[in-house]
């Protein structure tokens, strides 16, 4: 007998005997395997607990909710992927110390501008206990590493997949800057028979059908969709047209607000969107300065003082009349802009650090700054010019290799997922799932 059997068996003959010693109002509690995931198991009792969370929050924001067995089958899909992960994470190796969690505990806190004691009230009040916050997390944080290891620095991206992009961004006619796509996808597992394609062919084809005839998307997501965002009515949100999976890229330019694409097959299965909204395409105007600078770096040898000291000693001769230009070529430590004069040329918001970008643009063009400190050293900044201009085409570019990694790491992981769920042994044990 397998080490897997052993555990199993072991696990069903202790219910047995629990069984035949207990009340019938405490067996009626009792928990039971609702699911075997390689070696390990999904008790009926944690499936409750993640319907029960699930349920919570769509009750607050749909209406009508899809039959409990449909919505327990989704989450038990969900389950059964995450913990396909965090065997595959443990069978690497991986592993998230406490200071990590503590840190993007921290992070979640801060974002959401509330103190650490409010962060635990409120997950109190939602019925989480912080213990319980602290280990989902952890597993979250794990399997994220997960992905970066085996999916996302696997992937190449070349400089024709950037020609590309920027060939269909740039090119495109409509100009649109975002859309909110629904998405349906019936999934083949790797390796499918003919049989198995053509089965998920018509499943898909039949959806599409009811569709067309008036059905609603998000609910038949809810029941047939095997997508990550089932549960969510397939809704992927607002996603920019340069994020969009390539697999949808053409169908969906060619689209309408409001319109279904027919079923699209690829080797996850058949997938079918709808184009819920789109956002068009205004120019993306930003204002630009042209500024100059001189840097003083501190060290052991040069002080806080002695930097901030020699700034203002250069800011007086120039106000004097000596060169900036010359100054700078003579005593700034940032050699890159020193060769120029100091000049920094052109840059846009984010170019530079918050402290140095706040000072320029807080003064009137040919003005010279006071000495200020920034992470790289002491400044003297003075603002030349200053212009909008339209950075819509170095913006797609800069965004570019960005953009296309997300594009790529989702698809991969999507193809990943499936091959983790095609080569475990997985095995729901009821047809039938009972309410929590």
């Amino acid at each position: 007998m397998s080490e897997r059997s052993s555990f199993i068996s072991l696990f069903l003959l202790l219910c047995l005997l629990l069984s035949s010693t207990l009340s019938p109002a405490a067996v009626k509690e009792l928990d039971y395997i609702v699911a075997i995931v390689n070696d390990d198991i999904i008790a009926k009792s944690e499936l409750d607990n993640k319907t029960r969370e699930m349920l919570a929050q769509m009750s607050q924001t749909r209406k009508n909710l899809p039959p409990m067995e449909i919505i327990q089958e989704q989450i038990l899909e969900r389950m059964i992927a995450k913990r396909l992960q965090l065997q595959a994470a443990n069978r690497l190796g991986l592993s998230v110390d406490d200071a990590t969690v503590t840190k993007a505990i921290a992070n979640i806190a801060e974002t959401n501008n509330i103190t650490l004691l409010q962060l635990r009230e409120t997950l109190e009040m939602d019925g989480i206990s912080f213990p319980l916050f602290r280990e989902q997390l952890r597993e979250d944080i794990l399997i994220n590493r997960l992905k970066q290891k085996e999916v996302i620095n696997r992937i190449v991206i070349t400089e024709q997949d950037i020609k590309n992009f920027l060939a269909r961004e740039i090119g495109s006619s409509r100009q649109r800057t975002a859309v909110r796509l629904l998405h349906i996808l019936i999934a083949t597992p790797e390796g499918a028979s003919p049989q198995d394609v053509q089965a998920a062919k018509k499943r898909a084809t039949d959806i599409h059908q009811e569709l067309l005839d008036g059905g609603d998307f998000s609910e038949l997501a809810i029941r047939h969709s095997n997508g990550r965002q089932a549960l969510e009515g397939g809704d992927l949100g607002w996603v920019e047209t340069s994020r969009i999976p390539s697999l949808f890229t053409s169908v969906v330019d060619e689209m309408d607000a409001g319109s279904i694409s027919s079923p699209i097959r690829n080797a996850s299965g058949f997938h079918i969107v709808k184009l819920a909204e789109v956002k068009g395409g205004q120019k993306m105007i930003i204002n630009q300065t042209h500024a100059r600078h001189i840097l003083i770096n501190t060290n052991e040898i040069v002080s806080d003082d002695e930097a901030r000291q020699r700034l203002e000693t250069l800011r007086a001769r120039i106000i004097d009349g000596d060169g900036f230009e010359t100054l700078a070529r003579s005593h700034s430590d940032d050699k890159a802009s020193a060769i120029k004069g100091g000049d920094l040329g052109w840059t846009s918001p984010g170019d530079l650090v918050p402290q140095f970008e706040e000072q320029m643009n807080a003064m009137a063009i040919d003005e010279i700054s006071q000495p200020f400190k920034t992470q790289f050293g002491w400044h003297i900044v003075q603002p030349l010019e200053r212009r909008q201009h339209d950075s819509t085409e170095e913006v797609l570019k800069n965004k570019a290799r960005q953009e296309i990694q997300k594009q790529k790491s989702e698809e991969a992981i999507e193809l990943w997922l499936r091959r983790l769920r095609d080569e475990a042994y997985v095995e729901v044990l009821l047809e039938e799932l009972s309410p929590p």
